[in-house]
């Protein structure tokens, strides 16, 4: 075996090691969940306490489960419970492990999560939560709790509470 041929042979077996292990990566084996389930966690997490428990106990990885309502307009149910201001769920969802985003941090009024978030991704005030609405509306719907975020959110230029996703 000449050197270019050994070369060659090597570079290639590398190649279909490197891949390998990102194609089984990929694969997406197992029993999805069902989406009309997620639907009615999600919908629950607007407004009924006793039922998200019960979904919860009975499917557990409910609780990052993200609902498309259409259009990609994605909603898991702490985007659900925060958007309406439904703060003793939200409580409980994050008590729980679920996941926190800057949305949920406007709904507390917890400053010391949203200055930073936005002094190191400044685009992020105008970003977009399940149905359009805002970080101002987060904030709105937190009252006297969020009033500094609120004050805060107003002075770098949020204006919009809601904006048109379709």
């Amino acid at each position: 075996m000449n050197r270019n041929h050994f070369l060659r042979n090597i570079g290639r077996g590398s190649l279909a090691l490197g891949v390998s292990p990102l194609v089984s990566f990929n694969r997406q084996d197992g029993e999805k969940m069902d989406p009309k389930v997620v639907q009615e966690f999600v919908g629950a997490c607007h407004r009924d306490m006793d039922k998200v428990k019960t979904l919860l106990e009975e499917y557990p990885t409910l609780l990052n489960a993200a609902h498309d309502w259409k259009k990609g307009d994605f909603e898991t149910g702490l985007g659900a419970a925060s958007h309406v201001g439904y703060k003793e769920l939200a409580q409980f969802l994050l008590d729980e492990g679920a996941q926190a985003n800057i949305f949920t941090a406007c709904l507390f009024g917890k400053m010391d999560i949203v200055k930073p978030m936005l002094t190191a991704f400044p685009k992020s005030l105008n970003a977009l939560g399940p149905h359009g609405f805002t970080l101002l509306h987060h904030a709105e719907k937190g009252g006297d709790e969020a009033l500094e975020v609120k004050e805060y959110l107003l002075s770098l230029g949020a204006k919009e509470t809601k904006v048109a996703l379709y």
